[in-house]
């Protein structure tokens, strides 16, 4: 009996050299033998050459998803965040250097009071900043005295009074802000203070509080996170390819990023391939990523340009409508599939960015050939609240699905 009768479900190669498109609700995956435990799987790659991560996910340069909160929990997961630019560029680059000057998952933004200043409403107060750091001219750069609970704040009877008169006073509440969670709880332990503030060069960064401290060790997944050379997190944050788009890169340069992402749909473009030479040329140490692109020749152009990475998705993303406005694109799985299939042979990462709504798809996107996978309306509108998703999601159910075979459905 000949083995094609045994013939069980399609290898990739056959399935994608057919000359059809398919998305990645198009194919499923059959299920192989497994013979080692999930704990035993490690899922890290590279975002570019030179950019490794703990975890295949980064969250997508949209202001909707990624500013410096979503960045620094993203780093602390060991993923990491591009920050958009529909802002100006010293905007974005402030952000880029509020990642950087942090070591724990919190972004307090303190508020910074004189002892002689009052506080008459409790607007300076929310629930993820209940306190308010008291410093001699009330700016962060200048010498901490001590802090003001809302707690204690609440309680006084005459709000009119100044804050030297009802704050805590305390010199040896400040840490530098290098140290971990670890090293953070156990100064409080031995200090026995309920909040400490982190600094870096003289500069007050965050307040941190005991009970932050407590429910974000939490997490099973938090560990050391997406650390660059200096000790301090990875960030990414996104681009043009305008002239304009120089001096915002010159910006973000001096703030520390870590690597570029070139914004576009069509990222086969002589202003893209120019741009990516310019960077390449002026800061040779700094990873740039280019898309995005689907098709293999579009894939090419970018890597002789000297691309470190490859976005990867046209039209397939919940608000990219080139498909219908422009009838241009590809279904996601063959974009993946195809550029992959060149990008591996230059040591180029590929980017699967678009049409994840699913965990299913997030599989998919690594199994056809993607090192990392965009998260973009996966994670709009959220925080912290992605550190629980996150840690759930890659500790329990993706690294099962890791030995499969592909099938046309």
């Amino acid at each position: 009996m000949s083995a094609s009768i045994f013939e069980d479900g399609f290898s990739s190669d056959r399935l994608f050299n057919q000359g059809y498109s398919y998305t990645y609700d198009d194919v499923i995956f059959l299920p192989h033998y497994i013979d080692f435990p999930t704990d035993s799987v490690h899922l890290a790659s590279n975002l570019s050459r030179r950019i490794p991560l703990s975890i295949p996910c980064v969250s997508s340069p949209m202001d909707t998803v990624t500013e410096s909160h979503m960045a620094i929990l993203m780093a602390a997961l060991g993923g990491i965040g591009i920050i958009h630019s529909n802002l100006t560029s010293s905007e974005q680059a402030h952000m880029v250097r509020s990642v950087k000057s942090r070591r724990v998952p919190l972004l307090s933004n303190p508020v910074f009071k004189s002892p002689s200043d009052r506080i008459q409403s409790d607007d300076v107060f929310d629930a993820s900043n209940p306190y308010v750091l008291v410093t001699e001219s009330g700016s962060p750069n200048s010498k901490l005295l001590g802090y003001v609970a809302c707690k204690d704040w609440v309680k006084l009877g005459d709000k009119e009074v100044k804050i030297y008169d009802y704050m805590v006073n305390c010199t040896d509440f400040t840490v530098p802000w290098s140290y971990d969670l670890g090293a953070i709880g156990e100064y409080m332990e031995e200090k026995k203070r309920d909040v400490v503030a982190t600094v870096r060069e003289n500069e007050v960064v965050d307040v941190v509080a005991k009970e932050e401290v407590a429910r974000i060790k939490g997490y099973p997944k938090l560990g050391v996170g997406t650390v660059g050379p200096y000790g301090t997190w990875r960030v990414g944050a996104a681009i043009g390819t305008r002239e304009s788009d120089k001096e915002r890169l010159e910006e973000l340069v001096r703030a520390g990023v870590d690597v570029v992402v070139l914004g576009s749909s069509q990222g086969n473009s002589i202003y893209q391939i120019e741009m990516i030479k310019y960077v390449k040329k002026m800061y040779s140490n700094l990873d740039v990523v280019g898309g995005n692109v689907v098709t293999v020749s579009q894939a090419q152009n970018l890597i002789q340009a000297g691309v470190d990475g490859l976005r990867v998705g046209m039209g397939s993303g919940s608000i990219c409508t080139t498909q219908e406005v422009c009838a241009v694109g590809r279904g996601q799985a063959t974009a993946v599939y195809k550029v992959a299939s060149i990008a591996s042979q230059s040591g180029v990462p590929v980017i699967a960015d678009g049409g994840i709504s699913n965990s299913g798809h997030l599989v998919k996107a690594l199994v056809l050939g993607a090192s990392i996978v965009v998260m973009g309306s996966f994670l709009a509108g959220s925080t912290e609240r992605l550190l629980g998703f996150l840690c759930i999601s890659f500790e329990q159910r993706l690294p099962g699905f890791l030995c499969i075979r592909m099938v046309a459905e």
